[in-house]
């Protein structure tokens, strides 16, 4: 499932292509259609991202919401609109480009009512400005749960994903398995803006860096990481390798059936 920072830049990419003109919205596969049927021909006003959720701001309130899930994708490209492909849920065709949306978990046609719903039952995403991270800590302050469960839990922090909440923690010198309970409000703290710091990173450069200039590959003359992920990182997807820190060899482990990853000396 893609991180946050992904649905941000998405939410640019749309905004630059498409908004600000009417738009025409079709669904070649069908399954979107009656929410195509009242939006094709109008304005799309502006695009917004909140954690893993896309919204598309049509004139007279109506909004798209896409959550891609783990298999939904775009595809996009400058005019003429190629004839349709395999399953493609939602089309959108503007005198600037295209996009094509296939595969998605959720994709519908909503009014701002429900949209607040939405947002109401997300935590606050680290990369929205308007972002109020007290709720967040009260959450993680009375839990027991596990800190790389709470951070990647929408309902507390929107956006995170594994790869940012193993990254995070691994800078503030935590174990992923630190109960909630024991983080300090200055803990927090450090957490939060160490987030809100490298997603908007990620937002910039399309891609997940979550090491200090001293540890890129060519301030320790090592060669580049690779992996579908792309990006350089400290131990997610790194198991068994050195520390870039300490040099011990990175753990891995499982937690609610996802893969943990970390350093048995720098966290603790």
């Amino acid at each position: 499932m893609p991180e946050g920072h992904s649905i941000h830049r998405l939410a640019l990419a749309h905004r630059a292509l498409l908004a600000g003109r009417p738009v025409e919205v079709d669904s070649p596969q069908g399954r979107f259609a009656e929410g195509a049927a009242l939006v094709t021909g109008r304005v799309l006003e502006d695009t917004s991202a909140y954690g893993k959720h896309l919204f598309h701001h049509y004139a007279g309130d109506l909004i798209v919401h896409v959550h891609l899930g783990l298999y939904g994708k775009f595809a996009t490209g400058a005019p003429p609109v190629p004839a349709p492909a395999g399953l493609i849920r939602m089309r959108l065709a503007g005198d600037r480009g295209w996009l094509e949306l296939r595969g998605p978990t959720a994709c519908a046609v909503l009014n701002p009512h429900e949209v607040a719903l939405i947002h109401a039952r997300l935590g606050p995403d680290p990369l929205r400005d308007d972002a109020d991270p007290a709720p967040a800590y009260a959450r993680i302050a009375r839990s027991g749960a596990p800190l790389l469960q709470l951070i990647m839990d929408q309902s507390v922090l929107a956006g995170p994903g594994l790869i940012y909440a193993t990254e995070v923690l691994f800078r503030a010198g935590l174990l992923p398995t630190t109960p909630g309970r024991a983080l300090s409000a200055a803990g927090f703290t450090e957490i939060w803006e160490d987030l809100r710091a490298l997603m908007k990173d990620g937002v910039a450069q399309g891609r997940i860096d979550t090491v200090h200039v001293r540890h890129t590959p060519e301030a320790m003359r090592r060669a580049p990481r690779v992996d579908r992920h792309g990006g350089e990182v400290y131990v997610y997807r790194r198991a068994g390798q050195p520390c870039l820190v300490c040099g011990t060899a990175v753990a891995k482990g499982t937690m609610a059936g996802r893969n943990t990853y970390w350093c048995p000396t720098c966290q603790s």
